[in-house]
């Protein structure tokens, strides 16, 4: 092992709230390493916080390829000997959000979005569970959505009540579920997993119509992964507040 400070993964690390996650960690003492499909950008990413004086690095993964996944547990494996951290940050919606109808919903849409927002989530953390098994205080985070609450989905006097996009919405509310199922499996380890939701936040997914700057929209998953020992496990987060499924 080649170091004592915390060991984080951040998926789709390479631009927006995965990026300004790795910023926040980083300033903390925490080593990152800020995994992005694309190789270069998210080597170019690194390079620029490595310019902030931050410990980071770039790591090659593409979330929803097995033998990407493959390498990069057994590259964590050699190097650290442990992961601390695993923020599941990655997604994508190929809906306009908010302007989705069921009736009119692609299966393509559904597969796609299901494909990198749930399925490739569930087999990282689970090809990278055997390392942060080896952490003191291995914290899972993932990165889901207000959208994904099906309490406030159904709720006519919900401020989202209105604001729907099926396969976006769902594989969220999946998210979740992986969430409550595997915090449920490790009650009696020191790994904590956490569902969060950022806000509606300035990136390519919110457009700058969004209310909240990035810096402000790192901050929940930021802090979920930081959690001390007295901390909870299997909830739905944003910003100290508990929201319902």
């Amino acid at each position: 092992m080649t170091s004592a400070k915390k060991i984080a993964v951040i998926t789709g690390a390479n631009k927006g709230l995965g990026f300004e996650m790795a910023r926040q960690l980083a300033q903390v003492g925490v080593r990152v390493l800020l995994a992005a499909r694309d190789p270069q950008k998210g080597e170019a990413a690194a390079a620029q916080l490595r310019g902030e004086r931050l410990n980071v690095e770039s790591l090659k993964l593409d979330v929803t390829d097995e033998q990407d996944r493959a390498t990069a547990a057994a590259f964590l494996e050699q190097k650290f000997g442990r992961l601390d951290i695993l923020i599941n940050n990655a997604g994508i919606s190929v809906e306009v959000l908010g302007a989705g109808k069921v009736s009119t919903t692609t299966d393509d849409a559904m597969h796609r979005t299901f494909e990198t927002n749930f399925f490739a989530p569930v087999a990282l953390t689970q090809a990278l569970l055997p390392l942060l098994k080896k952490s003191d205080a291995g914290r899972i985070v993932n990165m889901s959505s207000i959208l994904g609450s099906q309490t406030l989905q159904a709720d006519p006097k919900s401020p989202i009540y209105d604001f729907k996009a099926l396969s976006y919405d769902a594989s969220k509310a999946a998210l979740n579920s992986f969430t409550i199922h595997l915090a449920y499996e490790l009650k009696d380890t020191k790994i904590k997993v956490n569902s969060a939701h950022p806000g509606w936040v300035k990136t390519d997914l919110g457009t700058d119509a969004a209310p909240m700057e990035i810096p402000e929209g790192a901050k929940t998953g930021v802090a979920l992964a930081l959690l001390g020992e007295d901390g909870p496990t299997g909830g739905f987060f944003h910003l100290g507040n508990t929201l319902p499924w």
